[in-house]
């Protein structure tokens, strides 16, 4: 697929289709991105699962953080990815070791690794980069 756009068609089936979501760098910090995205993506009524070892066992917006993918034990939708773009080939690794696959990839903004999103979807998983569903989701969903 051309990461350098998406039809807009494709992303609103994402997020409609979606319903669990692992949010990769959750952060406690309201202040932060992937706080804010976690909380409007809680009032549009996903079920979020936010990862970060270093809060792992904690609660954050009322949600367990994991420390691992591998420890979340139901089946997710979509990883949102909150960190580097040079992080996205090792967090591609441990997604493909995941039973089930998850459906979707979402690398936020800055977040683009092209060989990385091309081994993703080699195995069947929709890959969106360098966007926000917390930008995307008014803009084509209300």
């Amino acid at each position: 697929m051309n990461h350098d756009q998406y039809p807009d068609i494709y992303i609103k089936d994402i997020l409609r289709s979606t319903r669990t979501i692992a949010l990769v760098g959750a952060s406690v910090n309201p202040e932060r991105p992937s706080y804010r995205v976690m909380g409007f993506l809680l009032r549009k009524g996903y079920i979020v699962h936010p990862v970060n070892p270093g809060l792992a066992g904690s609660q954050l917006q009322g949600r367990t953080v994991y420390g691992r993918l591998a420890e979340i034990e139901e089946p997710i939708d979509m990883i949102d990815i909150f960190r580097a773009a040079d992080a996205l080939p090792a967090l591609v690794d441990e997604i493909l070791a995941l039973d089930p696959l998850p459906k979707v990839l979402w690398g936020q903004l800055s977040v683009r690794d092209d060989a990385a999103a091309a081994k993703a979807e080699a195995r069947g998983i929709k890959v969106v980069m360098d966007r926000c569903p917390a930008m995307e989701y008014p803009r084509l969903v209300g």
